[in-house]
């Protein structure tokens, strides 16, 4: 039976409890040298890295190119309305997006996110800018306090409306390795209506509802603008600014080529696919970290059914060393999984025999078989919540 080796199942001595053999056999697994089993329980592992490092290997060869992660991101139409600020810019069609803000943008996720975080009327505002307007206020109405209720009838001068200062996103967020975490002040309903009464208004009659306090969140809340540089004919030049609507669109249609590596010898081909596993195994590593400490929500955990509909997807897409370059990067998620310290893991195998090293002595058969069945059972848990997760991402269109 153990010769068919299904699943990739593996049998010690020990674990035959009809083997006539001594319990101080050296043919038993538990009476081998720590560093021995250390070995065993990690082959799974490490052969989980060495298939990854033969898929990227052999794409490299047989494809002749590596991918970099990185695109050219150009501007392949101008859509918006002519109302809209990018018309104004100085933005062509055929222009190569460089920056923004400052951030070097190598992928369209990058301008992408960017719009949609400086999108017009989000509700959210800085506090600095809420209390730059308040100050306004407060020397043009100087008779109400900051949360005092200004009475109904009141003819309130509001000052001039300011922008909201640039947005700046540092690059691991550009990348969507985490979601952007900002320290801005939420609109209640109140304050968002107010924002939208007092468009292009030098002057409010007060209803009695609101404070020089709501007044200065609700002239706060405008738009952030986008500052771009664009190549053009081998030339950068710094557009004027666009502003995004409140969907966040500024308007215009892009196209990306990815920016390959060539790899036509052997020292490229190990060195850049080397650096590649480096790259998926750090980008891996931080998505965990993500998970971990909450800033990933485990909504967004996914397993084998997202997997194998976004792995057609990028088939289909992107051709056949795609793929290979996928399942290098499963193998290389399986070993990095497999090795926590969880019970009924290999990693969870590892951590019982760093603890019999520390003890001088293994802990308890018993106590080691409870340990394995709760986290057997913390695994079915999480396989199903991930399925569900699958699912529910398929129905909705989310994947």
């Amino acid at each position: 039976m153990y010769a068919f080796l299904l699943f990739g199942y593996v049998a010690f001595p020990d674990d035959d409890k009809e083997l006539d053999l001594p319990k101080d056999s050296p043919d038993r697994f538990l009476n081998r040298p720590i560093h021995q089993r250390l070995v065993v329980v990690s082959a799974g592992v490490m052969a989980n890295i060495v298939c990854a490092f033969v898929f990227v290997l052999m794409t490299a060869f047989l494809w002749g190119h590596m991918p970099s992660g990185k695109y050219n991101v150009f501007v392949n139409q101008i859509v918006a309305a002519k109302d809209q600020s990018v018309w104004n810019s100085g933005l062509q069609t055929g222009d190569r997006i460089v920056k923004i803000n400052g951030s070097n943008i190598d992928t369209a996720y990058g301008l992408l996110t960017y719009a949609q975080l400086s999108k017009k009327n989000d509700g959210k505002v800085d506090a600095s800018l809420v209390e730059d307007r308040y100050v306004a206020l407060k020397k043009l109405n100087p008779a109400y306090q900051k949360s005092e209720i200004i009475p109904e009838g009141v003819v309130v001068r509001l000052p001039e409306k300011k922008l909201e200062a640039p947005m700046k996103i540092d690059d691991v967020t550009l990348k969507g390795y985490q979601k952007y975490q900002d320290s801005q002040l939420n609109l209640s309903e109140l304050q968002k209506k107010l924002r939208s009464d007092l468009s292009d208004k030098n002057f409010v009659e007060a209803d009695g509802t609101y404070t020089l306090e709501d007044l200065s969140f609700a002239l706060s809340d405008s738009v952030r603008p986008l500052f771009i540089t664009i190549e053009r004919n081998g030339q950068n030049i710094n557009l004027d600014p666009i502003y995004p609507n409140e969907q966040g669109q500024i308007g215009i249609q892009l196209s990306a080529d990815e920016i390959l590596i060539p790899t036509k010898n052997i020292k490229t081909a190990v060195c850049t696919s080397v650096k590649y596993l480096y790259d998926q195994t750090y980008m891996l590593l931080y998505g965990l970290h993500q998970i971990v400490t909450g800033k990933i929500p485990l909504k967004d955990l996914h397993g084998i059914i997202a997997i194998t509909k976004v792995g057609g997807d990028i088939i289909d897409n992107n051709g056949f060393f795609s793929g290979l370059l996928l399942i290098a990067i499963i193998s290389l998620d399986l070993a990095i999984v497999n090795f926590l310290p969880i019970p009924a893991l290999d990693g969870g195998h590892v951590l019982f025999l760093i603890i019999e090293k520390l003890r001088g002595k293994p802990l308890e058969e018993e106590l080691i078989d409870k340990i394995g069945t709760a986290g057997f059972l913390f695994l079915i848990l999480l396989m199903v919540y991930v399925i569900f997760n699958d699912i529910f991402a398929l129905i909705t269109k989310q994947i």
